[in-house]
């Protein structure tokens, strides 16, 4: 086999009984067997597993005259790599062996592969409700690129320079609360300094000083993490592990999951920027209370509930008496910590189960759901009168505002969102005509 040492395909002699017979010097690059180890060994034996009927009902359809033409499996390297083979096999009667030429599609197959996990993780971040979801998806793909039974997407918050796992399946380790983050643990270091860890390397030990088993290595046979980047900073890290001594990752797998962590990481900010962006449309900025719009989504929904009678609700219509009094005496920094206090007090003054919003300015709206009766909700407005006109502490002033609220019962004020918010805004306003004794909005 001079010649055939030459090619670059592989050319394999099998016998009958499924044994290697005659391999060509190129099995050696493609298998990672020297041909004298590859010899006597059984064919199907190097097979992966997954692909070994396909092979065996292939190799009977050779022995039995047929031609195999571009056929493909997978093969186990000697060093437990994985190889893609593409293979063209015929059988000799006269010798009574088949003969097949190897081609090595690996490179080809790993870019193929990466090009459908773009796709794929693309796909994930439309798709995906949050962002766990997100991280099961991404694991679901990194499993078909490389073994990824032990896999998990670690977040950085770097206000607290704490360590949390968005995502974490391990076959030995529960869930837990992580550790804060600290440069003697695996994730940590690729996180703190931004470069990908792989241990132990081929035929290398752990570096000096490095842990073999830290909190978040638990002893496993080869571990391999990734940073996931955004601009500038490191947000994060990818991290597989096996804790089969068959199965170790090297460099190939290393640039494989640095590929895919680019694709993660921006789906990742894509993705908090959507849920960023989601939030500012229903929420107000500066209460943390619903807004106008999340609150009439709310109303129409729980007027209108799918395959289920309408219950009794209320909505409570609320303006602050003499808050631009205090605003433009003291200024708008003020005004505005005396608005979040006053959000404060109204979201601790109700259910949970109630709704909060501020509709803006000094407007607010409480929206009661599964009333008992019309007077609970004018006892609910009266503890909140009680509790808004208590003095505030704002930045060493102490200051006093009142309270108008108007309460509009469904049935028996209106059936309609609009209805509703109507009748409880000219109740508000009609009791803010009222005459009252004005509230003391001097310094203590």
């Amino acid at each position: 086999m001079v010649y055939a040492d030459l090619l670059l395909d592989a050319i394999c002699v099998v016998s009958a009984e499924g044994r290697f017979v005659s391999v060509s010097a190129a099995c050696e690059r493609i298998f990672g067997y020297a041909p004298e180890e590859m010899v006597g060994m059984r064919m199907l034996d190097l097979v992966h597993e997954e692909d070994r009927e396909r092979t065996r009902a292939a190799a009977e359809r050779v022995m039995r005259g047929g031609i195999e033409t571009h056929f493909e499996n997978r093969y186990r390297r000697k060093d437990g790599g994985i190889a893609h083979i593409m293979w063209t096999a015929r059988w000799s009667p006269a010798d009574g062996v088949r003969i097949g030429v190897a081609r090595d599609v690996t490179a080809l197959k790993q870019a193929q592969q990466r090009q459908a996990a773009v796709y794929a993780i693309s796909e994930a971040a439309h798709l995906s409700a949050d962002l766990t979801d997100l991280a099961a998806r991404i694991h679901t793909i990194i499993s078909t690129l490389m073994p990824a039974e032990n896999f998990a997407v670690a977040l950085h918050d770097v206000d607290r320079d704490e360590l949390s796992y968005l995502y974490h399946v391990d076959e030995r380790a529960a869930p837990g609360t992580p550790p804060p983050m600290s440069a003697d643990t695996l994730c940590g270091q690729v996180i703190r300094h931004g470069r990908e860890l792989l241990l132990p390397a081929r035929n290398e030990s752990p570096a000096p000083g490095t842990a073999s088993e830290a909190p978040d290595g638990n002893g496993a046979h080869s571990w391999l993490g990734v940073p996931l980047k955004s601009a500038d900073r490191t947000i994060g890290a990818l991290v597989v592990k096996s804790y089969d001594e068959r199965q170790s990752y090297d460099e190939a797998d290393r640039d494989l999951l640095q590929f895919v962590s680019i694709q993660v990481a921006q789906a990742i900010v894509r993705k908090r920027l959507f849920q960023r962006l989601e939030h500012m449309a229903r929420y107000d900025g500066l209460t943390g209370l619903a807004n106008r719009e999340a609150f009439h989504e709310r109303l129409r929904a729980a007027l209108a509930p799918l395959g289920a009678p309408p219950k009794r609700l209320a909505v409570l219509y609320l303006d602050l008496d003499g808050f631009k009094h205090i605003n433009d005496t003291y200024g708008h920094a003020l005004g505005d910590t005396l608005l979040k206090l006053a959000g404060q007090r109204l979201r601790h003054g109700v259910r949970d189960s109630s709704l909060v919003a501020r509709l803006g300015g000094d407007e607010f709206a409480v929206l009661l759901e599964n009333l008992r009766a019309p007077a609970e909700a004018e006892r609910v407005a009266a503890a909140l009168r009680q509790t808004l006109r208590q003095p505030f502490d704002v930045s060493g002033q102490r200051l006093q505002v009142g309270v108008s609220i108007g309460v509009a019962v469904s049935q028996r004020d209106g059936t309609s969102a609009e209805e509703l918010l109507r009748r409880a805004d000219q109740a508000m306003y009609a009791e803010k005509r009222a005459p009252r004794t004005a509230p003391d909005t001097d310094a203590g």
